[in-house]
């Protein structure tokens, strides 16, 4: 394995000609790298990296198979400023969960703009709700499990399934894919 490498051009064309193998080869090789990246520059603790790490390999899947990388030789760079962009998104989410996330103060303190996001937040889950509903049931079963194990890998969840790493990963963004629509459908509604 060759730490030096940068063009990882062939992982676009196998993902593109749907040579499972080679991209789960090169994904093998890739994937550690845009860990220690995260954690090394980005100072990410390993769970966060992992995390930003298939995010962010997901939003470049799907711009892989929408044929929206012009020059896949530069894709490497591209995943590490998916990543970077990733972790500084989770980072301020996280900012901004901690600092309105106050268990210990009744609701009748709270502030009337934090009780309309608080009314907004349960709307969300009530729609989000809705939508798993909606889905085929073996579709609901596969992201319910991340769901419910929301610290589970990529490898736990293909051993769990019997499917590749890029399956998995594919079938995962698919149905989020699925679920943003319908939300965005129902929230316009």
């Amino acid at each position: 394995m060759d730490n030096t490498r940068v063009d990882y051009s062939e992982l676009v064309v196998a993902i593109q000609e749907g040579d499972q193998s080679r991209a789960d080869e090169l994904l093998q090789e890739l994937i550690p790298r845009l860990k220690d990246y995260l954690r090394v520059v980005m100072k990410a603790d390993a769970a966060t990296a992992e995390e930003c790490v298939h995010e962010a390999f997901v939003e470049v899947l799907e711009q892989i198979n929408r044929d929206n990388i012009r020059n896949e030789k530069y894709i490497f760079s591209y995943l590490l400023k998916s990543c970077r962009h990733a972790y500084l998104h989770h980072t301020k989410r996280q900012y901004k969960f901690d600092s309105t996330d106050d268990d210990h103060s009744p609701d009748y303190l709270v502030e009337p703009a934090q009780q309309y996001e608080q009314l907004l937040d349960q709307e969300r889950q009530r729609i989000l709700k809705k939508c798993l509903e909606e889905l085929e049931a073996k579709a609901r079963k596969f992201i319910s499990y991340f769901i419910d194990k929301p610290e589970a890998s990529t490898q736990q969840a293909s051993r769990h399934f019997g499917l590749t790493g890029a399956n998995v990963r594919t079938k995962k963004s698919r149905i989020i894919g699925r679920l943003q629509l319908c939300v965005k459908r129902k929230s316009n509604a």
